[in-house]
């Protein structure tokens, strides 16, 4: 027999048992920056990018500087963001032939330039490739003509070790329908690698491209596809393409308009932007077959969301991060997370005064924190940039 103070003892012990070992603090959001849509930039669009001392660096579609010689609204910045939360405006697009309409997120080489591309400008109207140095000088690295070479390029580079830039048009290209090509550095030289054609390459690429050990190239298009709800592609070193996967514009999706991120099972993970069982959109999975699964059906309701815009980020454990455009609490959209087990939950719902209808893809640090941009709402209505601590 036990005597009473093992009694207490014990059950102290098996107590313990069902006492969690660390509370979860629930997400905390933070707006970082709002924009006024005046000098400091409207409606950002892209990912953000960030240096060794937490500076964030992205683009904004408007705003910005109008020069004293046209009439009407500015064409964008190139923005950074400090820890503290001050803004910087490194580049404003006011001239036309510089680029206008910058859409993409950036990339930086060690020496701290940054480049990137504009939806717009330039001398034909068909977009650019542009590089910022440090100092904030503008150099234009190409002009897209439209046909044959390209025309509106709205994801970010790809950029090699080598200093090449690979990219996507969304238009243009020999058909029409869009191309993917590479900037190379040394000798400069602007390569057509593929040019879209609609049903059997698919058609009008939006998202990010990635690149696996091998070379090969993994895209997603918009449209096209054989039913023309778009498709995932990939494309060789010897630049041949080839269809993973068409979407057919139903319960599997229709118009995949983010880009992908594989894990090391070669599987490939994205969304669609409609389709799905409740036809809000979806968030797929790719096999290395060509299987696709769907991971998740949006409901567009308050506790779900809808209308997924941007491309998926993974965290080392296998969850997936993403936003919606719509659902959510005030239908404003969300940010969620996809755990490796299939379970969706909300960080986050807009509602309009801390940012709205986020479009661009998501940023994760070291740390598990979220960065992003919203590109409406705020105190101005022109979008913001913010942050999610998962701590």
């Amino acid at each position: 027999m036990i005597s009473p103070t093992q009694a207490r003892n014990l059950l102290r012990a098996v107590a313990a048992c069902f006492v969690p070992s660390a509370a979860h603090a629930a997400p905390t959001y933070t707006v970082l920056y709002a924009f006024t849509g005046q000098a400091d930039g409207a409606y950002p669009q892209s990912q953000l990018i960030a240096d060794a001392h937490g500076n964030l660096y992205g683009t904004a579609a408007a705003g910005g500087i109008s020069p004293p010689s046209r009439v009407g609204p500015p064409y964008g910045v190139v923005f950074r963001v400090a820890p503290d939360g001050t803004e910087s405006v490194l580049h404003a697009f006011g001239r036309g032939h510089d680029g206008a309409d910058p859409q993409a997120g950036l990339v930086a080489d060690r020496a701290g330039n940054l480049y990137g591309t504009t939806s717009g400008g330039g001398p034909t109207y068909n977009g650019t490739v542009f590089r910022l140095t440090p100092a904030g000088r503008e150099a234009i690295l190409h002009d897209f003509a439209g046909i044959p070479d390209g025309a509106q390029p709205e994801a970010s580079l790809l950029r090699a070790a080598s200093g090449d830039c690979i990219g996507t048009t969304y238009a243009g290209g020999t058909q029409g329908a869009g191309s993917i090509f590479q900037l190379r550095r040394a000798p400069a030289s602007y390569d057509m690698m593929f040019s879209f054609t609609g049903a059997a390459t698919g058609a009008n690429p939006t998202g990010n491209l990635i690149r696996d050990a091998a070379g090969n190239l993994y895209g997603t298009a918009s449209s096209g596809g054989t039913a023309g709800a778009g498709a995932v592609f990939t494309l060789t070193p010897a630049n041949h393409e080839s269809l993973l996967y068409s979407f057919q514009g139903g319960t599997d999706g229709s118009d995949p308009i983010g880009g992908l991120v594989r894990d090391s099972h070669a599987n490939l993970y994205g969304v669609t932007y409609a389709g799905g069982a409740p036809g809000y959109g979806t968030i797929f999975r790719i096999a290395p077959d060509g299987t696709e699964t769907i991971l998740h059906a949006f409901a567009g309701t308050k506790t779900d969301g809808g209308a997924p815009y941007a491309g998926l980020v993974r965290d080392t454990a296998g969850n997936l991060y993403g936003t919606t455009t719509e659902g959510g609490k005030a239908g404003q959209g969300t940010v969620f997370k996809l755990s490796s087990h299939g379970k969706l939950t909300l960080l986050h719902s807009f509602t309009g005064t801390d940012g709205a209808t986020p479009l661009a893809a998501l940023m994760l640090d070291a740390q598990g924190n979220i960065f992003g941009t919203a590109s409406l709402g705020g105190a101005s209505d022109s979008g913001v940039v913010f942050e999610i601590s998962q701590k």
